[in-house]
């Protein structure tokens, strides 16, 4: 067998064939609860590295996006390799109170997030800044418990953004706290594509 050349990618991800984009996979046991939250950097870069991961052990992943709305680097990069299934949930990041329109949207995206929880076709559901949504209003964390709770066997769950509900707290089996030590925003150094989105 010869030597790898580090320099040569071993995967290009436009060049895998169709069937094998989204292969079934298994998350063994029941399938957890993961909360991602805190005021530091990297919530939805930690769910999506575990995307990844489960897709490169065959899982099927579906990442909802409640506030997010621009394209993003993770979206671009889907596009191409075909990661996950993704649905957009939000109208953007709401300042100051929610409008009716963005209390609707939000639901609609919990009931699409509900539908695929208890389908059981994907073993890994991101529901990325949802925390934001209910401690927003948009949403109640009874709410998104239930949909949840009502989740096929095996299915794993994270719950990303800041301000996790203590519900959430309290029901999840993983809790992961970012905690700002330092931040380039501190210095005036804005989002940077590629890096923030």
């Amino acid at each position: 067998m010869g030597i790898l050349n580090p320099f040569v990618p071993l995967c290009l991800c436009a060049s895998v064939p169709d069937e094998t984009t989204a292969p079934a996979g298994h998350i063994p046991g029941p399938g957890l609860v993961q909360v991602y939250t805190g005021n530091g950097k990297g919530k939805t870069t930690a769910a999506l590295g575990l995307a990844l991961r489960a897709w490169g052990r065959g899982v099927r992943v579906c990442l909802i996006q409640f506030f997010k709305t621009r394209e993003t680097g993770e979206l671009l990069a889907n596009r191409k390799c075909g990661l996950f299934d993704h649905y957009s949930a939000g109208r953007g990041f709401v300042i100051g109170d929610p409008t009716v329109e963005d209390v609707a949207a939000a639901v609609r995206g919990l009931e699409t997030a509900a539908r695929i929880l208890s389908a059981g076709e994907h073993q890994l559901v991101i529901l990325d800044e949802i925390n934001n949504a209910v401690a927003k209003g948009l949403l109640s964390a009874a709410d998104v418990l239930a949909a949840v709770a009502g989740r096929h066997h095996g299915v794993e769950v994270v719950l990303t953004g800041r301000d996790a509900p203590s519900e959430f707290i309290q029901a999840a089996d993983l809790v992961t706290v970012m905690e700002p030590l330092k931040h380039p925003m501190d210095r005036g150094i804005g989002a940077r594509e590629g890096i923030e989105y």
